[in-house]
């Protein structure tokens, strides 16, 4: 599991992301098999906008 450690001065604070129809779809449980790209994308997407708005380091694994 990732540890994580974030400073966030505003608990209310948002971010927000722009997803493709299929990345929310994925995001939300549905599976779609010929292509786990999808999934992985919207995840990338999340990551890169939660780093650009708060000061927050995953380690790596």
């Amino acid at each position: 599991m990732n540890s994580a450690q974030t400073t966030m001065k505003d608990q209310k604070a948002r971010i927000t992301v722009e997803f493709t129809p299929d990345e929310a779809l994925a995001l939300t449980g549905v599976e779609f098999n010929a292509n786990h790209e999808i999934k992985a994308s919207a995840q990338r997407k999340i990551r890169a906008a939660f780093e650009k708005s708060f000061d927050f380091a995953v380690e790596e694994r």
